[in-house]
């Protein structure tokens, strides 16, 4: 249960904080929302509270799950799909909707190491961007530090 004030992600739009939770009526029935705000384009998301586990709201991760996305990022031995690009678009952009910061980590290190060795497709570097995105936003507020840094980071990590 998420209380107002809370930070969550939402699975493909990133964190937003809860601002507020509202009953509403609908067909009859008293249903209650939690009204977040995604923080990074202010866009305003009613999630019903008994449909939290459905949509995949969930806590940014833990400070103490860090070091498991950082394993993540870093393994290279990896098995990249030889795929079409709109099927790889298809598998990368379903493993950004499941809202595991931990899938988004693998779309961003596959992305990055298939652009060494092929262009990207516009949709991958798309995909690429709104993959990093998440991953800044979410990092920078478990860790406490600026989005700056763990851009630079991030950086380092594939230089």
């Amino acid at each position: 249960m998420f209380q107002v004030g809370n930070l969550a992600v939402y699975p493909a739009h990133g964190v937003g904080i809860i601002e507020r939770i509202e009953s509403q009526e609908i067909s009859g029935c008293t249903q209650d929302f939690y009204v977040m705000r995604i923080l990074d384009n202010n866009m305003i998301i009613m999630i019903p509270t008994n449909n939290v586990d459905n949509v995949g709201l969930r806590e940014i991760i833990a400070k103490t799950e860090l070091p498991k996305l950082f394993t993540i990022l870093e393994k290279r031995d990896v098995t990249l799909n030889n795929q079409t690009w709109n099927r790889r678009y298809r598998d990368y952009m379903d493993k950004i909707k499941t809202g595991s910061v931990f899938e988004v980590a693998e779309v961003y290190r596959d992305l990055l190491l298939l652009r060494l060795n092929k262009e990207l497709s516009f949709g991958e570097r798309k995909m690429l961007d709104t993959a990093r995105t998440l991953l800044v936003k979410e990092i920078s507020l478990s860790k406490e530090i600026k989005e700056s840094q763990v851009e630079k980071d991030l950086d380092k990590m594939f230089s």
